[in-house]
């Protein structure tokens, strides 16, 4: 197996990248190569810094770098010899299992849609977000920001690839999926969550378990909780200022301490023929290192190949 990662990616690259891997290198089994997009010589001078090895790792040549100020649209097919332009040729062409970048969300989303491509039947891929739970299991929220505005088949279809993804990388056999609303009646909500409600409810194909409040969100009521992007992002968002607001008052909690998006390192973009997985944008070594291990286990699940299936 072979995990691609942008080394150019993210606002500490390729300092904070080359290390994540190198500590990957070291979690992983010896069969798995990971390989670094990105400029060569910086590569070979980061590694070096570090006592590492060229020798443990592929290397591929990628000058270019899609900066955060670049138009996600254009930007692709404007610096073709860009990491996360070759990260994607390499995935298209099945030379790597995924493909991991902490580099410019947008043009990640861009390039899975139209260089990977979308899965038949799919209407909008979506990312997702791990949501820690009281009880000590992990949740998965989605949409959380490539979708702000959603129709009801859309948050349907969110519910199928969000349970889809917590059997088979998260472990839970028959995922209770909760639809975030402002009150646990069917007809509460706005006009897309009564009618995504109905469409759940009468579904053979996941657990549905009904509307899911903010109260409930960390409880542990629901393993896939599913909303719109843009109220996605908010939750996501409120929950890492909490955290943040936490650590600069020297507050510590062993159950909030799990909110540290560090612990999850990235999320895979569901609904695409391949294997990509973005991480946080200001990752350090650390959360590089676990998105590189989060993408082996998405890439050693199957899980693009197991949407595919369902869905065709």
């Amino acid at each position: 197996m072979k995990i691609g990662i942008d080394v150019l990616g993210g606002d500490f690259a390729p300092d904070a990248n080359v290390a994540g891997a190198v500590l990957a290198r070291k979690e992983l089994p010896t069969d798995v190569s990971i390989v670094l997009i990105g400029d060569q010589e910086l590569i070979l001078s980061g590694l070096s810094a570090l006592g590492a090895s060229a020798d443990d790792f592929e290397i591929v040549h990628a000058p270019d770098v899609i900066t955060s100020e670049d138009h996600p649209t254009r930007a692709i097919s404007q610096k073709p010899n860009s990491s996360i332009a070759i990260g994607f040729g390499l995935l298209a062409a099945g030379k790597i299992n995924a493909f991991a970048s902490t580099g410019n969300t947008g043009a990640m989303l861009v390039g899975s849609m139209f260089i990977v491509n979308t899965i038949p039947g799919i209407i909008r891929p979506c990312i997702t977000s791990s949501l820690p739970s009281i009880n000590g299991s992990n949740a998965i929220i989605l949409d959380v920001g490539s979708n702000a505005d959603c129709k009801p088949d859309v948050l349907m279809q969110f519910a199928v690839v969000g349970s889809l993804y917590s059997k088979n990388v998260y472990g839970n056999e028959n995922p209770r999926v909760g639809l975030l609303n402002i009150g646990a009646e069917e007809t509460k909500g706005n006009l897309l969550t009564q009618s995504a409600y109905k469409l759940m409810a009468e579904s053979d194909n996941i657990n549905f378990v009904g509307n899911i409040e903010g109260y409930d969100l960390f409880s542990g009521k629901a393993d896939v909780v599913v909303c719109d992007g843009f109220t996605g992002n908010v939750v996501l968002k409120q929950a890492e200022g909490m955290y943040g607001i936490m650590k600069e008052r020297g507050l510590t909690d062993e159950f909030f301490d799990r909110f540290n998006y560090e612990n999850y390192g990235g999320t895979p973009v569901l609904g695409v023929k391949g294997n990509v997985i973005i991480g946080h944008g200001m990752s350090s070594n650390t959360a590089v290192k676990n998105m590189i291990i989060h993408s082996y286990d998405v890439a050693k699940s199957g899980l693009a190949s197991k949407i595919n299936e369902a869905f065709n």
